[in-house]
């Protein structure tokens, strides 16, 4: 593959994780989901509260002591020869009561073809990007809520640009056991690159995320509700290839509206049987949905499935997402007790 075709693959990558907002910053690969079970749901869940370190490095304030000595290792065959993944441990102590975690997340571009100005053929090159978390999460005394923080690391690496930057994500999470109930707010990827791949210091993708979620009473169904990218309201944009020009000549652009931007926002999920060992996921994701649709043909975008099966000390986790007709991705996943 040659540098025409990178260059279109990161950029299908900025724009699944940030879909027309893509682009104004680096490092776009943070908030990808990060494992089977939230890409099931939709992507972006920040309200599991339970066994799976792997959801500290989305919400760290989901970090607790149900995860210790607890594993999670992710893999993500994604778009094209792009390949990334996710592993997560943590590990409690002082009676069980304080929980660390740390985590990794990585993301493989394959292998490319070089060719200079000339279109002669000059050294093949690859790309790579990494970051490294660290996490903690404490109870606020005698309340239902709880606080955490992760501190990334991030390493990135394309053709001969390298970069190196710092990052945290801050997090808060109400937790009511007897409601099932868990509503979080966080805080993500509050950093900066330490080191620029050229000369100008890029941003990186800050974004606020809101979720609630709740297992309803007598039925066994959890529901999630996101709301993603909360600092930005303006997320829909009128897509020029949906133009309409009648007879005449006249030009019709497509309208976007204040429905149009909210629910550019929502993120929806079910998770059927959420504490049994068999476990079967749902998602809509409705920016992805309208974004990446294409207009007269049935894609079912932004729909995502999977499962979840408990076997021994090992969770096998599987889910499916759609993009558009010529796109979708496989999620695999382990979850080991090591205890």
């Amino acid at each position: 593959m040659n540098q025409k075709v990178l260059f279109l693959l990161i950029s299908l990558l900025a724009f699944s994780a940030y879909a027309q907002i893509g682009g104004r910053a680096s490092y776009q690969f943070l908030n990808l989901a990060n494992n089977p079970r939230q890409a099931a749901l939709g992507g972006k869940i920040v309200t599991n509260y339970d066994y799976d370190p792997i959801q500290g490095l989305f919400n760290p304030a989901a970090i607790n002591p149900a995860m210790d000595k607890q594993l999670s290792v992710n893999y993500n065959n994604y778009l094209g020869d792009v390949n990334y993944g996710t592993v997560a441990y943590a590990y409690s102590w002082d009676r069980y009561t304080q929980v660390i975690h740390a985590g990794i997340t990585y993301i493989n571009y394959g292998d490319f073809d070089g060719f200079d100005e000339q279109g002669n053929a000059t050294n093949s090159f690859s790309g790579a990007e990494v970051a490294i978390s660290v996490g903690h999460a404490r109870n606020i005394p005698y309340t239902n809520f709880h606080y955490g923080g992760n501190i990334k690391f991030i390493s990135s690496k394309l053709e001969q640009y390298s970069s190196f930057g710092v990052a945290a994500d801050l997090g808060l999470m109400y937790v009511h056991e007897d409601w099932d109930l868990q509503i979080s707010g966080v805080a993500r990827n509050i950093g900066t690159q330490l080191t620029p791949y050229d000369i100008e210091i890029e941003p990186l993708p800050f974004e606020i995320i809101l979720g609630v979620s709740q297992i309803l009473e007598n039925i066994p169904i959890r529901w999630h509700f996101t709301l993603e990218n909360v600092q930005r309201w303006d997320l829909a944009f009128n897509n020029p290839d949906r133009e309409i020009t009648d007879l005449e000549g006249a030009v019709t652009s497509e309208n976007t509206n204040f429905i149009d931007e909210a629910m550019r926002h929502v993120i929806f999920g079910i998770e059927l049987f959420p504490k049994s060992g068999f476990n079967i996921r749902l998602g809509y994701n409705f920016r992805r949905a309208e974004e990446l649709r294409i207009i007269d043909t049935r894609a079912f975008s932004g729909i995502s499935a999977g499962f979840g099966i408990k076997l021994n000390k090992v969770r096998v986790n599987y889910s499916y997402s759609k993009y558009n007709t010529a796109a979708s991705t496989s999620f695999f996943g382990l979850n080991i007790d090591l205890q």
